[in-house]
């Protein structure tokens, strides 16, 4: 097996070996990836076919607790996921992927007949695209890291409407501004609160970055973002990890670890979700919640620990059908093998599960959100090792994305689901005026229309509006990509002026943009 990985030397611009995989966990097998030798564009992402993929109806089903409890209460899948990816990165570093220096700052450059060329006869830095263009490169070095390594991000628009990005990186976050024209401009970074970590993920509270990390004694950082307002980009500014910080939260983190942040800014609190380990009777993992409304004396409001270990999960008001539940304050999550939704209007350390269901293919639910805030009917759902499992509807490594009805949140359930058209992990995604931004780690940022799953939740009339793929070292391999954790882990597309911020593992941060194309139907 081999990484999908082409280094070019500096000096020669020779394709350098690409190195193979350490041998993966056995119950945790790849699909083959063959050699590579060389950077071949291929043409198989320009088709018709491509930009429509394929659906499936799905199916739910009950929970497997014995099965649960063998191999995801105990931890022995996260673990092992974990432990994959670093192998993964390892042999990543070994190659020289992390070697920023190498990764040129990019401008802007359309994408034309399927191909964004940001150096001319440069197949490193021709990127396969689809009604999304081109604005701006910045390396992970040129954002202030020595250790690169991208991972969460999130945005932030000021008062007077200036868009800021928040990076993770491997030593801390970096911030840089997205400017009118769409180029990316780095003022400055705050390094991690303990030991580096290549997890490392961030939300927003009204001025607030809220951070949170897989790293020991990390806890969460909180930030005041107004202070990026006054800087110089020429003198960027590191600040001190601890002094700097409006306050610092680690109730409840019993190590203070903690996988994932979750914000509902409405009723101003967050969430501490996945904090290890898995026993702490406290929490067990589950959704620590805090209260923002002084951000600088965040509180501890309690624990729902009811379903054990919560990956990520998605707390909003509850705008729907289901007139049981109007108004409650309702947590969709993630949990590993199951879609839990809870009602956690009251914190206090009490857990009221409204249904648990698991599906078909269940490796590893690892994060949804739902196709419309304002009226919850229907939500989206990735699952982070069907592909490599070869379980379910990603037993052919081509990505899938869940289809829910959750307009009885009592009894949701799995109506389709989207087959993509490009070998990958599906990773986060996020939701805007009903189209599904995804990072798909090496097939990059890929764009769903789902403006028709309230009419026809099978999933038929989904399809893949836009793409802009950042890893081009995959793109020749069988099925147009690789089943493996390189490229890109988050994307954010709520900016206003319609720029899209996507973080990546090996480069460093591209700033793109949706064409007109993106918001028209194919006529076919």
């Amino acid at each position: 097996m081999t990484i999908p990985f082409t280094l070019r030397d500096k000096k020669v611009r020779r394709p350098l070996q690409v190195l193979p995989f350490l041998p993966p966990h056995p119950l945790l097998s790849f699909n083959s990836i063959p050699l590579l030798f060389m950077m071949v564009k291929s043409t198989f992402l320009l088709g018709a076919l491509a930009a429509v993929g394929s659906y499936v109806q799905g199916k739910e089903i009950k929970v497997d607790d014995k099965k649960a409890a063998r191999l995801y209460d105990s931890g022995k899948v996260h673990n092992q996921l974990m432990q994959s990816k670093m192998d993964v990165w390892a042999k990543q570093e070994e190659a020289g992927a992390f070697v920023s220096e190498q990764y040129p700052k990019l401008g802007y450059t359309k994408c034309v007949k399927g191909f964004a060329e940001a150096i001319k006869g440069d197949a490193n830095n021709t990127f396969a695209c689809h009604n999304a263009d081109l604005y701006s490169f910045l390396s992970h070095s040129a954002l202030g890291s020595t250790g690169g390594r991208g991972s969460s991000s999130w945005g932030w628009t000021s008062d007077n409407g200036r868009e800021f990005v928040a990076i993770g990186q491997y030593d801390g976050t970096a911030f840089a501004e997205i400017t009118k024209k769409g180029q990316l401009v780095y003022l400055g970074r705050l390094p991690q609160y303990s030991v580096v970590s290549q997890w490392r993920e961030i939300r927003t509270y009204k001025n607030f970055v809220i951070i949170g990390s897989e790293a020991v004694g990390h806890g969460i950082q909180i930030f005041d973002l107004t202070k990026l307002l006054k800087i110089d980009p020429k003198k960027p500014v590191v600040f001190d990890a601890k002094a700097d910080l409006t306050s610092h939260y680690n109730e409840l983190l019993p190590v203070g670890r903690a996988h994932n942040v979750v914000v509902n800014e409405e009723l101003k609190y967050a969430v501490a979700v996945g904090a290890q380990p898995r026993t702490d009777p406290n929490c067990l993992s589950g959704l620590n919640f805090f209260d923002l409304t002084d951000p600088s004396n965040p509180k501890s409001l309690g624990c729902a620990k009811g379903d054990g270990y919560v990956h990520d999960a998605q707390c909003i008001v509850y705008r729907g059908p289901d007139k049981r539940y109007q108004g409650r304050d309702i947590c969709y999550g993630y949990n590993e093998d199951t879609l839990t939704i809870y009602d956690v209007t009251d914190k206090a350390n009490v857990t009221n599960i409204i249904s648990k269901i698991s599906y078909e293919g269940a490796s590893y639910t690892h994060q949804g959100w739902v196709l419309d805030t304002q009226n919850q009917e229907f939500l989206v759902l990735d699952d982070e090792l069907d592909e490599r499992d070869g379980a379910g509807p990603g037993a052919d490594g081509y990505p899938v994305t869940f289809i829910w009805d959750i307009r009885d949140l009592e009894n949701p359930k799995q109506t389709g689901l989207f087959k993509h058209p490009t070998k990958s992990i599906d990773h986060n995604q996020y939701v805007k005026d009903s189209y599904i931004y995804q990072s798909h780690y090496g097939a990059g940022l890929r764009v769903l229309d789902g403006r028709s799953i309230p009419s026809d939740p099978t999933g038929a009339g989904v399809y893949e509006a836009a793409w802009f793929d950042i890893y081009p070292e995959d793109d020749a391999l069988p099925g147009g990509g690789s089943v493996a954790f390189v490229g890109t882990w988050s994307s954010y597309a709520f900016f206003k002026s319609g720029y899209i911020f996507i973080n990546t593992i090996e480069r460093g941060a591209f700033v793109v943009k949706l064409t007109k194309g993106a918001f028209q139907k194919p006529k076919n």
